[in-house]
């Protein structure tokens, strides 16, 4: 009986034992689930934090910058203006009329409007003369010997370069120094040189 009470002892605390293997494999599964389920949440919560900073960006661009690709089409009735006052002012026939000059008021009536309506909204001339040459802001179209200044100074404005608050809305068209070489000022000089002897010969 006593060997009896023992085994039946030794299966109880065994049988408790897996009870209590199985309640903590349970707890632990329910703190690993809870767990994963806050890092879910927490990754989700940093998501949705992304997207309305996203949202809010794109926002303000859009509020900011919406105008852009309006104002950059617009620029060029700024440089038609500017085409038709220095044709009308070239032109002879049109020189000898009396009324000429109020057209042309007239005109840059129109222009100082524009440019102020521009103004409002934030867009500028980009001021590029004796400044050095940046790509970021310039295109140079023509390079010109010039000793006097550093080369690489814009000497020449072809078309005016505009920015919107901080970003390019056109690139200014200019002329840019470069060193004369003084070899090919020197070449037609030994040229010279090398047919006297040659004829002597």
């Amino acid at each position: 009986m006593i060997k009896a009470d023992k085994k039946n002892d030794k299966k109880s605390q065994e049988e408790d034992l897996k009870v209590e293997k199985s309640v903590n494999q349970k707890e632990e599964s329910i703190e690993d689930k809870l767990r994963a389920s806050e890092e879910k949440l927490l990754r989700t919560l940093a998501e949705m934090e992304n997207q309305r900073r996203r949202f809010e960006k794109e926002r303000n661009e859009a509020f900011e910058f919406g105008g852009f690709n309006f104002a950059k089409e617009t620029l060029s009735l700024l440089d038609n203006i500017d085409r038709a006052v220095s044709s009308f002012k070239n032109d002879d026939s049109l020189k000898k009329n009396k009324d000429l000059d109020k057209i042309i008021d007239g005109i840059e009536v129109v222009k100082k409007d524009l440019i102020s309506i521009f103004k409002k909204n934030n867009v500028e001339p980009i001021e590029c003369l004796n400044k050095k040459f940046n790509p970021n802001f310039h295109q140079a179209m023509l390079e010109i010997d010039d000793n006097s200044k550093e080369p690489g100074t814009v000497v020449q404005e072809i078309q005016k370069g505009y920015m919107m608050k901080d970003r390019l809305l056109r690139p200014s068209l200019v002329g840019v120094t470069k060193k004369r070489d003084e070899k090919t000022e020197e070449m037609p000089q030994n040229h010279e040189k090398t047919q006297k002897t040659d004829e002597k010969k």
